[in-house]
């Protein structure tokens, strides 16, 4: 049994070896250990409280996925966490899966409960997909949030009664918009109880309209949404470019807005930098307030750091504190991301978190050279890589290899410069906007799809932080 038992963990290894970053993979996979599989039960060893609980929070939908295809749908998950480790002392938990809109769309529908135009619900019984571990009182203020969280806590202490209406949040990725967009939410719902607020991603309103029109329920998915009385949609520029579902969620903000409801959405840019979005929606999203988050200063990237690693229990001199504000300066998942993988090393390794492990980690999973990664930079990497000439790539070719390269290197210039679509479009051969845009989302959906290519991405990446 003991030996089927690592051969199916093995399996399901295998599995998410292929979708997680190699350094993640051998952070909180190498060090479970199998242990039995009986019945449907299969127990597995984690080295600590703290292990148990990342898994849980970040990883149990992939791996309750994965256990339901290499193992059989039902699986149940059973943690043995060993407490210490030289007494050989341990504890056992029971894995459960999260209810999340990934669920909806990958797993049964029947043990979702994400609020639909499909679906027929009590106002009791209502999902708004708010987050409650995201408020106000822990998203710290600076001088690069003030104006955004001050609004935004005057939308959720009343909304759709300030002149904030529509809020427009916009930022780099990591800076704290959707932290505000569940915190307004909360604050709604803790001051508002019978108002229905709903949080949902831009790309999931988009994957909903689809599918009604496939199924010829758009007048349902109009009225489902016409009845929110808080509607918060995050990353709002992925409807760039789609001209019907625009038309459609135009009416449902003038009807939502004409009705004296809520809208906050948030952006990667501001109204006046969106290629590929209707000049009236962008009338619209000017209505209210627009508000950049900007990345954190030194000041609150230390205070952000007190605050995690004091929630976290560590103990981190202010030296090594101090070191990691001062080179951790993108944004503040990143800030948080080096101290789970500090937290991690720590544990794992029993040493003390010191300079030299902060410099050994950032370098190894944060992106530490990002604002030095320049156009030309990435031209010639992506150049070397595909081993063209540089000019190929703003030349007119359509020679398949050379289109490809094109493509990377807008996609990588999009992600790691601050040039518009148009600006990136002028770098590489003078293209339009509407040609860099969709270049990036065909780098994203083959780097979803195909293992190989996303290898590939992930190795320029590499060439392109060394």
């Amino acid at each position: 049994m003991n030996t089927d038992c690592k051969i199916l963990w093995r399996n399901c290894l295998d599995v998410i070896r292929d979708i997680i970053p190699e350094a993640a993979f051998n952070t909180w996979f190498k060090p479970i250990v199998p242990l039995k599989y009986e019945g449907n039960v299969l127990t597995i060893q984690v080295p600590s409280q703290f292990f148990y609980e990342y898994l849980e929070d970040k990883y149990i939908d992939l791996i309750q996925q994965t256990l339901y295809r290499k193992i059989g749908e039902g699986t149940i998950l059973n943690y043995r966490i060993l407490i210490e480790a030289e007494s050989n002392t341990t504890v056992e938990m029971r894995g459960e899966p999260k209810l999340t809109v990934s669920d909806k769309k990958n797993q049964n529908p029947v043990s979702a409960k994400v609020p639909t135009p499909f679906d027929r619900v009590a106002p009791s019984e209502f999902d708004s997909q708010i987050n409650p571990k995201y408020t106000f009182n822990n998203f710290f203020e600076g001088e690069s949030n003030r104006l955004a969280r001050t609004a935004a806590e005057a939308v959720g202490l009343n909304p759709a009664k300030t002149a904030f209406n529509p809020l427009f949040v916009y930022g780099k990725s990591g800076v704290g918009k959707t932290h505000l967009c569940h915190a307004i939410g909360s604050k709604v719902l803790e001051l508002y109880p019978d108002k229905k607020v709903l949080y949902i991603t831009a790309h999931l309103f988009k994957v909903q309209y689809t599918d009604a029109r496939r199924f010829n329920t758009i007048n349902d998915f109009i009225n489902f949404y016409q009845s929110i009385d808080v509607l918060i949609i995050d990353d709002i520029q992925e409807l760039s470019g789609l001209e019907k579902t625009q038309n459609t969620f135009f009416h449902i903000f003038n009807h939502l807005h004409h009705n004296n409801k809520q809208l906050v959405m948030t952006s990667d840019c501001s109204p006046t930098e969106m290629q590929g979005m209707e000049e009236r929606l962008l009338t619209r999203f000017r209505w209210g307030l627009s508000t950049k988050l900007e990345r954190p200063d030194k000041e609150l990237r230390k205070k952000i750091l007190k605050h995690k690693i004091l929630t976290d229990g560590l103990t981190i001199s202010d030296q090594v504190i101090d070191f990691i504000a001062e080179n951790v300066t993108e944004n503040v998942r990143d800030l948080e991301g080096v101290i789970v993988s500090l937290m991690a090393h720590s544990i794992i390794n029993n040493r003390e978190i010191d300079i030299t492990l902060a410099r050994r980690v950032m370098e190894q999973n944060i992106r530490f050279e990002k604002k030095k990664i320049t156009v030309q930079k990435i031209q010639e990497t992506v150049s070397d890589f595909y081993n063209i000439k540089k000019d190929l790539i703003q030349s007119a070719s359509r020679k398949r290899e050379i289109v490809q390269a094109r493509q990377v290197t807008m996609y990588f210039i999009k992600k790691y410069t601050e040039l518009s679509l148009s600006q990136i479009g002028i770098q590489v051969g003078n293209r339009n906007h509407a040609t860099v845009l969709h270049a990036c989302n065909t780098i994203k959906n083959l780097t979803e799809v195909d293992k190989g290519f996303r290898s590939d991405i992930q190795e320029i990446e590499r060439l392109l932080q060394s």
